[in-house]
């Protein structure tokens, strides 16, 4: 039997598809039409190129701020106010101390969500989010202008700090200011950020904790008391809590990132738990405080926040879920905050 050589053999099999083609249209033909059935259609949407991404609003700029975080800023300066004022004794206040603390703390806050939503951005890692749009990511905004606000909301801070510093003449705090704003920045800033090596939640206990408090309480009286110390201590877990499980939500698509937060680096299960552990610890030194000031066992009515959001993280299946246990933590952290100070200052 006498063989084809290979180029007869292709041109066989295209006499053949083409018998069986409708109408004698050839299937294997390389020209398609677009999504439009088109050709010309389908060049002149080339020639737009991708849709342009509307700039960002008020509003954007507003959600940017990341609004749900802000009462962990102010929970620890309330509770400081609250352990100054024992230090003190009934009825002797600072307030402007105070609200210069209020406004270091709000503006660091503020300051470090923007500066994760610019370096996020640009590294690329919410190209993976699935939850709200970012400035950065989204293209809503161009990475300068959302590095400019950070750097405005640090300054800001900044300047109140400074005013903390010449009232009080310890100059050393100056230091701790640098360190607090170094803290921010390179949470998600620079080559090698921490919070992608699973250390966001000891620096954020550090400083949104024990250092918020204990400074607002110093630069109020020049002293640390235990009040200030272990209800910093109870305050920075519980902004743990709100950073673990927004970074529950993200887990997939930070591990898709290459960000290793501490909920990538434990696993699902285990993230669920150490939330738990996060926001019912700051409990049980309620209880101690219960020895002393009466008035503290109404921080227990927190336990209605914190009860319900454990309950939504241990069991939640979706991103809107995890977001809602988010908000019930951050609230419950300024409840904490609020009610366990009355019972200090009372």
């Amino acid at each position: 039997m006498q063989r084809m050589n290979p180029a007869e053999k292709r041109k066989t099999e295209r006499k053949n598809t083409e018998r069986l083609s409708p109408a004698g249209a050839a299937t294997s033909s390389p020209r398609r039409a677009g999504p439009s059935g088109n050709p010309a259609k389908r060049s002149a949407a080339v020639r737009r190129g991708p849709a342009k991404v509307r700039s960002a609003t008020a509003r954007d700029w507003v959600s940017g701020a990341r609004l749900r975080t802000l009462p962990l800023a102010i929970a620890p300066v309330v509770l400081g106010t609250g352990a100054a004022i024992v230090a003190s004794g009934p009825g002797i206040y600072h307030p402007v101390r105070a609200l210069l603390a209020l406004a270091v703390a709000l503006g660091m806050q503020i300051g470090v969500n923007y500066a994760n939503d610019y370096s996020d951005g640009i590294r690329g890692t919410d190209a993976h989010r699935i939850g709200p749009a970012r400035l950065t990511g989204s293209g809503q905004a161009k990475p300068r202008t959302v590095l400019t606000v950070a750097l405005v909301f640090f300054g800001l801070a900044a300047l109140a700090g400074l005013a903390l510093v010449i009232l009080t003449q310890q100059w050393w705090l100056l230091a701790v200011g640098a360190a607090a704003v170094a803290a921010a920045w390179f949470y998600t800033g620079g080559k090698k950020p921490y919070g992608y090596y699973g250390l966001g939640e000891l620096f954020v206990f550090v400083f949104f904790g024990l250092i918020a408090t204990m400074g607002t309480t110093f630069v109020q009286v020049g002293q640390v008391n235990t009040e200030s110390w272990l209800s910093g201590v109870g305050v920075g877990l519980i902004a743990c809590a709100v950073l673990m499980v927004n970074n529950l939500r993200d887990r997939r698509p930070d591990e898709a990132a290459g960000k290793r937060t501490l909920s990538v680096l434990i696993g699902d299960p285990a993230s669920r738990a150490v939330y738990c552990v996060f926001l019912l610890v700051p409990f049980l030194i309620v209880g101690f405080f219960t020895v002393f000031y009466p008035a503290a066992y109404l921080t227990y009515f927190v336990l209605l926040l914190a009860l319900p959001a454990c309950l939504i993280t241990v069991t939640a299946r979706t991103s809107a879920e995890l977001i809602l246990a988010l908000r019930l933590t951050s609230l419950a952290g300024l409840a904490y905050g609020v009610l366990l100070a009355m019972a200090f200052a009372l």
